[in-house]
């Protein structure tokens, strides 16, 4: 094979790697729950309160929808809460749902700890097609119990796919050229990325799917927490 068309077949197959990236570590057994890199490990947790978590940078803001169709400004979402930010979209199979299930189980190992006011925010990527009525219906099978836990979860969209695109981008969540438009699957090739949000607005974590792990991120939240009464950190504005 000449070196021209090694390098051909290398580039292909860097771009089939990227392709797959977002999805890749994902399964499903035959009860039909979905898993992933995260529960192949086995680790000790440090003690809440013992670790640091500096600020990232702020959060950003854009214009959102809520499952009424209301409009929003994200940055006021986000203030006076402890949330989680997850980007999904309602027709992907596989990374999206198993995001939302460890929000799910997040939210109910919150429920029985010290953290309050956590807001969870599942928000999505595809405004074309996850308007606020689809995000209403996808809202449903995760809203069981959540009076009860005394947390709020939130499903937002976008006006437009135009809105969306600088929000995405601020956040760093690339999303790839979609697949066929006509064959009807509405894949979007994408990274997965969930954002711990201070109060204040400011990003102190990023899990990717290897650290989705609602204990993780659970003793995150503690210790950020134990620190609430704490100085306003530096860099979080007025």
């Amino acid at each position: 094979m000449t070196f021209a068309k090694l390098l051909i077949t290398a580039v292909f197959l860097l771009a089939m790697t990227i392709q797959d990236f977002a999805h890749e570590g994902v399964r499903q057994d035959n009860s039909g729950e979905l898993s992933g890199p995260a529960d192949s490990y086995v680790y000790r947790l440090a003690e809440p309160g013992t670790y640091e978590l500096p600020a990232i940078k702020p959060a950003a803001g854009g214009m959102v929808l809520d499952e009424r169709g209301k409009p929003h400004e994200l940055k006021h979402l986000l203030r006076g809460h402890l949330t989680i930010l997850a980007f999904i979209y309602t027709r992907c199979g596989d990374l999206c749902p198993l995001a939302t299930m460890r929000m799910a189980q997040l939210k109910d190992q919150a429920a029985r700890s010290t953290v309050k006011g956590l807001r969870l925010i599942t928000m999505s990527f595809d405004p074309d097609y996850d308007t606020p009525e689809r995000m209403a219906e996808f809202a449903k099978p995760w809203r069981e119990a959540e009076a009860l836990s005394g947390n709020s979860w939130l499903f937002l969209t976008a006006p437009s796919r135009q809105a969306v695109e600088p929000l995405l981008s601020a956040y760093g969540q690339p999303l790839s050229p979609r697949a066929d438009e006509g064959d009807g699957s509405g894949t979007i090739s994408h990274l997965m990325r969930v954002f711990l949000i201070d109060n204040h607005g400011l990003i102190r974590n990023i899990y990717s799917p290897d650290f989705l792990d609602p204990r993780l991120m659970l003793n995150d939240l503690l210790t950020i927490d134990t620190s609430a009464l704490a100085a306003k950190p530096k860099g979080s504005g007025n």
